[in-house]
């Protein structure tokens, strides 16, 4: 347990695997999505891609395009995250500045 809270309470670790749950995606269209530099957004998604939740497929074309994808390590994180958003909903109140 302690390990995959080490791994998964990084910051921006979670919300790159949620946005990822949409389905795969660009950098550019994760990095929009989230308020993240681009240069923790590669490390993350380099840690992500190492630990076997995230792959990074590279197609070539002119110019090259890259797209990130959750793995099926990275898809059995779903329900937890679905788990995670309900309880949040239920419990963390934005308008109390609760964190």
């Amino acid at each position: 347990m302690e390990l995959a809270l080490q791994l998964l309470g990084k910051r921006w670790t979670g919300l790159v695997i949620f946005q990822l749950l949409i389905g795969p995606q660009r950098f550019s269209e994760i990095e929009a999505a989230l308020p993240v530099s681009g240069r923790l957004l590669t490390e993350r998604l380099k840690e992500l891609e190492k630990e076997g939740i995230v792959k990074r497929q590279l197609y070539p074309e002119v110019p090259v395009r890259v797209e990130y994808s959750l793995t099926e390590k990275g898809r059995a994180l779903e329900p937890i995250f679905q788990d995670i958003q309900s309880w949040a909903e239920n419990w963390i109140s934005l308008d109390s500045g609760e964190r």
